[in-house]
């Protein structure tokens, strides 16, 4: 089992950055993936628990399922179809207040589906969150010049 945690803070309220964060349909827009769209619908809210998620680039897609919805605090996932080579993939993100405004945590752990490669798998899942990450940033800051 692979493990990957990655952390940022983002000079925006816990709600804001959840509210980009959860919003499945526009990773499009942020996260580097070039699709994304929210292939079924949770309960109650339309992004929480039991919504999925379809995110990909090109022909590789991941169906991810969302499994804890606590807004604007925590959510959890998991892939239920795709992800480029993994199985068992579980992932958390904690939106943690701060003095400087969210302290995000994002961790998943996670096997290989080819026995040998789990040390490429853990650096292509830890490239991918920080990208993503430095894409939720500028999205919470589209006006930010850095």
């Amino acid at each position: 089992m692979q493990s990957v945690e990655v952390t940022r803070t983002i000079s925006a309220t816990p709600e804001q950055v959840w509210n980009v964060y959860t919003d499945h349909a526009n990773w499009k827009a942020w996260s580097g993936v070039s699709h994304s769209s929210l292939h079924v619908v949770g309960k109650p809210d339309r992004n929480g628990t039991g919504a999925v998620r379809r995110l990909g680039t090109y022909r590789m897609y991941a169906h991810e399922e969302i499994l804890d919805f606590d807004p604007p605090k925590r959510m959890t996932y998991r892939v239920v179809k795709g992800g480029l080579g993994m199985k068992n993939h579980l992932g958390e993100v904690f939106f943690d207040p701060t003095e400087d405004g969210t302290k995000i945590t994002w961790r998943c752990r996670f096997d290989s589906k080819v026995p040998g490669f789990s040390w490429i798998m853990r650096g292509i899942v830890t490239r991918v969150f920080h990208d993503a990450l430095d894409g939720l940033e500028r999205h919470c800051f589209p006006d930010d010049p850095s």
